[in-house]
């Protein structure tokens, strides 16, 4: 009984829930019915207004909307175009590291210039990991400038990315490494053929997975290397190497200066107190500037010439033109005396005084702090490669280039200049001009056969397509591979890649 009785009970339950969950249900649904009415109301109203709006904007507007706002679809086209254009880069070269190069590049900026070009060059024939260059940091000049202060780093990393990877730094785990000595440190032997870093430096990096190159100075062959190494070296230096946009646009600048004023020539004289001790050549300076230089020399344990005859050194033609000698040869070429001679130099070694000759023939000479505000320069100061990469655009731009001396600037400026188009380049024959000017000042050679004579030694010497001299066994004696890249040059498939 008790349990019939429960059980009515429970049915009892059970029925009046049922009874009362329809009604639960159907409330819940209403409600909802209501929301979604009132959205839909809502949108309608907001529709109708957006509508009635853009039908009130008149015909200004209308056309445009009916046609699918052609114009903005045209501008918004234009922008993503360029957008696409900027961006595209070349497919990423895909291939199984062997591991890390790094290297520390010295000497000035078109030393360590041409040497990055070298490196990424070897680093691609090894199918290695370049690190992005550490700079010279502790040469005569001690400029502190890090690659991206003078370089695109991320237009070198990204314009190379078809031929090799490029890291601004090592991953952590070899950064480790690095720290705690397990890597390999060595100077490359100089003017070395591929086959020597196939050979030699591939095994070390695959034993110790980061290797880490000292010196980077004339490591590469000029002569006898595959073809498309010599291409990789002057996609490098002529596409991948520019300079950082701050640098690029003061050097537009000054070029633009003297555009203003006609045409210019630009004559790097080098004659800086670093060159002269170095090179022990002291033609016109006084006793004291020559006991001045003979010290600076001895004080620089790394410039291994110390005795040196400037007498003999001059007549063999291994010294810088002087800016007396200078003036002579641009006055016998016939160089117009109106015309702008920017000078790309630092200070010249016994400053106005020296510049006399030249400035008296020449009278619009010019120079980078001359053209500029202090203002312009004040962030690059005591910064010598920044200030060099000044004068390297200015000179690229040149009319005519004339380098004083055969150092590194003068002969990449000449490569690149070749490249160019084979632009007006005068490679002075300073053996010849120093025989010559000895005799006009001596008074043995009249004027107008000592211009003929130069003239008529220079008459091939304008910077025109010309053959690499090769000399085997000897490459300091050859011609430089950067001063005349006889295998990049009027090539459409590199200056499409570029």
């Amino acid at each position: 009984m008790g349990c019939k009785a429960a059980a009515a009970m429970g049915l009892k339950a059970g029925g009046a829930g049922k009874l009362r969950l329809p009604s639960v249900v159907a409330a819940v649904a209403r409600s909802r019915m209501m929301k979604l009415w009132v959205l839909r109301a809502t949108a309608t109203v907001l529709l109708w207004t957006c509508l009635v709006q853009l039908t009130a904007v008149g015909e200004t507007w209308g056309p445009r909307v009916l046609m699918g706002w052609s114009s903005c679809r045209t501008a918004r086209l234009a922008m993503t175009e360029s957008v696409v254009e900027k961006a595209v880069l070349p497919p990423r070269r895909i291939y199984r590291s062997n591991g890390y190069l790094m290297v520390s590049c010295n000497g000035g900026l078109n030393q360590m210039r041409a040497a990055i070009c070298d490196m990424v060059a070897i680093a691609r024939y090894l199918n290695v990991t370049l690190i992005v260059p550490e700079l010279d940091k502790t040469s005569f000049w001690h400029d502190p400038s890090e690659f991206q202060d003078i370089f695109d780093v991320e237009h070198f990393i990204t314009s190379l990315r078809g031929e090799v990877h490029i890291l601004r730094e090592l991953p952590p785990r070899m950064k480790q490494r690095v720290e705690v000595g397990m890597f390999h440190s060595m100077p490359p032997i100089s003017w070395s053929d591929i086959s020597y870093y196939h050979n030699q430096i591939l095994p070390l990096i695959q034993k110790h997975k980061v290797v880490h190159l000292n010196r980077t100075d004339a490591r590469l062959a000029n002569n006898g290397l595959p073809l498309d190494i010599q291409k990789l070296r002057c996609r490098v230096n002529y596409g991948s190497l520019k300079f950082t946009p701050q640098i690029e646009e003061l050097g537009r600048r000054v070029i633009r200066i003297l555009r203003k004023n006609g045409p210019f020539l630009v004559l790097h004289l080098r004659y800086e107190m670093d060159m002269l001790a170095f090179s022990g050549c002291t033609e016109g300076c006084t006793r004291e500037e020559a006991d001045e230089l003979t010290r600076m020399r001895y004080a620089y344990p790394w410039w291994k010439e110390k005795v040196i005859d400037s007498y003999v050194k001059r007549k063999d033609g291994f010294c810088p033109l002087t800016p007396e000698e200078i003036a002579l040869v641009l006055r016998a070429l016939e160089v117009d005396t109106s015309m702008q001679i920017y000078i790309a130099a630092g200070e010249i070694y016994g400053g106005k005084r020296r510049m006399a000759s030249l400035t008296s023939a020449y009278p619009n000479v010019v120079r980078k702090e001359t053209l500029l505000e202090p203002s312009d320069l004040r962030f690059f100061q005591n910064h010598s490669s920044q200030m060099a990469a000044l004068d390297y655009l200015v000179s690229l731009e040149s009319d005519i280039f004339v380098p004083t001396y055969d150092g590194n600037m003068a002969k990449v400026v000449e490569g690149h200049r070749r490249f160019m188009g084979f632009k007006k380049t005068i490679l002075l024959d300073r053996k010849i001009i120093v025989d010559l000017v000895d005799r006009y000042k001596s008074g043995s050679l009249p004027w107008d056969e000592f211009s003929k004579l130069i003239k008529s030694v220079h008459a091939n010497r304008m910077g025109s397509a010309s053959r690499r001299t090769v000399i085997p066994d000897k490459p300091k004696e050859e011609d430089y591979f950067y001063a005349n890249p006889q295998e990049c040059l009027r090539d459409p498939d590199l200056l499409r890649a570029l």
